[in-house]
């Protein structure tokens, strides 16, 4: 297993030019492969450290921005399950532009869903592009720089992060969804009075 790390720097190294590439192409057909954003960005980091993994993953999210648009545009039915998604995951919810850039840095928040907001909310193409790069930005730098993190500390120190997170994850699974009422935190002055 150790062989196994220590090898795919190696293997990184040795495909040169190509890494990148396929490391952007690889943004490009992470959606067919169900593969989280954050996951792939926080690889990126891991291998090509915070600079070039940001770089290469803001050219790679960019992309798939780019022709999500394009395969939006180009088949309506897509366009019609988008808006069927949106209903459902946000209600009649009105977001201003900030409020999707924030959405963005959450890390298993559905990347397309989002990108459909922003075309829904944006007169053409290429205001799109702009809000889309530029909410783009941030998310990249931030799972990134967790990337290069994990790849400075030890085998075990990695694992040992990796374990803990799991554990959080299965436990906050174990009683479902949990739906809590703005009353019951914060009591307003005429129910106390």
């Amino acid at each position: 297993m150790n062989d196994f790390i220590e090898g795919i720097p190696a293997l990184i190294e040795r495909a040169g030019w190509l890494a990148p590439l396929i490391f952007i192409l690889l943004h490009l057909i992470r959606p067919f492969l169900f593969i989280p954003v954050i996951v792939l960005c926080v690889a990126g980091g891991y291998f090509f450290g915070f600079f070039y993994g940001s770089l290469y993953s803001l050219v790679g999210l960019t992309l798939m921005s780019f022709s999500f648009y394009k395969v939006v545009d180009y088949f309506p039915s897509l366009r019609n399950r988008m808006s069927n998604m949106k209903q459902k995951v946000f209600k009649n919810r009105q977001m201003t532009l900030g409020q999707v850039m924030i959405l963005r840095m959450l890390p298993f928040m559905h990347f397309h869903l989002l990108s459909w907001y922003l075309m829904e909310m944006t007169d053409s193409f290429k205001e799109y592009m702009k809000y889309s790069f530029g909410g783009l930005i941030l998310p990249s730098l931030l799972f990134t720089s967790f990337g290069q993190a994990i790849g400075e500390l030890s085998l075990y120190g990695s694992l040992i992060i990796l374990t803990a997170l799991g554990v959080v994850f299965y436990l906050l699974g174990q009683n479902g969804p949990v739906t809590y009422k703005w009353e019951k935190f914060f009591t307003s002055r005429s129910m106390s009075d």
